[in-house]
């Protein structure tokens, strides 16, 4: 190949780069049109009412999704396979601790926080200590899990939510919005300030963009990386309580839907997963995309293998198209 013809194509690659779509925006595109094909197939789809509750199913996904958009953020191909088994255990511990009782909820909280800080902490170490690929490491994580999950309570529901979670989580709190999604934009506020306002914020990017060149920085990797995990696994199991105060109760495997689905809105959101780019607000605005997308599957009446076809088939749309690309920090 000639120099010149590597020139072409190198300022060719360069203007494909520069023409993406902003993926906030195409995101933010994509659910209007979703909201407007929801209402022609159902009248009231993209009402206010059912619009609050879409809101609130995505506040669960986004609460996931902020841990693993941390994990993604840190690069090495981090990504947190282990957040589902997370949100399920929390949601039967938090369940179990309150017992329908409004006094049990400050000490489901510290428990939960707890183990899901332990677990992460657990996933933190053995990648950066012992070497274990993160997909790896927290693959087998999700497993011991499933298997713990499975031998305690097989399938059957256990624990009741307290009422005052309940509320929280499902009516009204202020002006008219219910309480979870104040949590949620709170959640985004502190992610942005994290991100963008913090020592710790910049040292992510910088792991993310350049381990080496960080390390010569003077950045504490491997402590970065394990803080990382935990706030992942902090993430999952606040997810699991509200799961918990929407269904009012929780199964073993309650949190298997938020693993790909997670990945998927941190993706679409425009944080590659070579990490070190993107952001927590094109997240959520990820994870509301996807919770309309599958609320228009469940209208077309498409099962739960046809929803995971579809999101599987969205993720490997968007690594062809920016995941591994140039994106925004948004």
């Amino acid at each position: 190949m000639s120099s010149s013809t590597a020139q072409f194509l190198t300022k060719a690659r360069s203007h494909i780069t520069n023409l993406s779509p902003n993926p906030l925006i195409v995101a933010l595109c994509l659910i209007a049109g979703l909201l407007v094909v929801g209402e022609f197939l159902s009248p009231g789809f993209a009402s206010l009412p059912q619009i609050l509750r879409l809101l609130v199913v995505a506040s669960i996904l986004g609460i996931v999704a902020a841990g693993q958009n941390l994990v993604i953020l840190g690069g090495r191909e981090g990504i947190d396979l282990s957040v589902g088994g997370i949100v399920s255990l929390s949601a039967i511990i938090a369940g179990n601790v309150m017992s329908g009782a409004d006094i049990g909820i400050l000490p489901a909280i510290i428990a939960c926080l707890a183990i899901g800080g332990f677990i992460g902490f657990l996933n933190g170490v053995g990648v950066t200590f012992l070497g274990i690929p993160p997909l790896v490491m927290t693959l087998g994580m999700l497993g011991v899990l499933q298997g713990l999950l499975v031998v305690v309570r097989q399938g059957i529901p256990s624990g009741l939510a307290a009422p005052a979670l309940s509320s929280f989580v499902a009516s009204p709190l202020l002006f008219g919005v219910p309480g979870i999604i104040w949590l949620w934009l709170m959640i985004g506020l502190l992610m942005a300030l994290l991100l963008h306002r913090t020592v710790l914020g910049y040292r992510i990017y910088a792991i993310g963009a350049n381990e080496n060149a960080a390390k010569m920085a003077g950045v504490p990797v491997r402590v970065v990386r394990i803080s990382l995990f935990m706030m992942s696994g902090m993430f999952s199991a606040i997810a699991g309580m509200c799961i918990l105060g929407y269904s009012g109760s929780s199964f073993a495997n309650v949190g298997d839907q938020y693993m790909l689905a997670s990945i998927i809105a941190v993706v679409l959101g425009g944080t590659p997963l070579a990490g070190g780019k993107g952001g927590y607000t094109g997240t959520m605005t990820g994870a509301v995309l996807l919770v309309v997308l599958q609320s228009i599957l469940t209208t077309l009446n498409i099962d739960e293998a046809g929803r995971q076809i579809a999101f599987g088939g969205t993720l490997l749309l968007l690594m062809v198209f920016y995941g591994r690309g140039q994106s925004l920090r948004i």
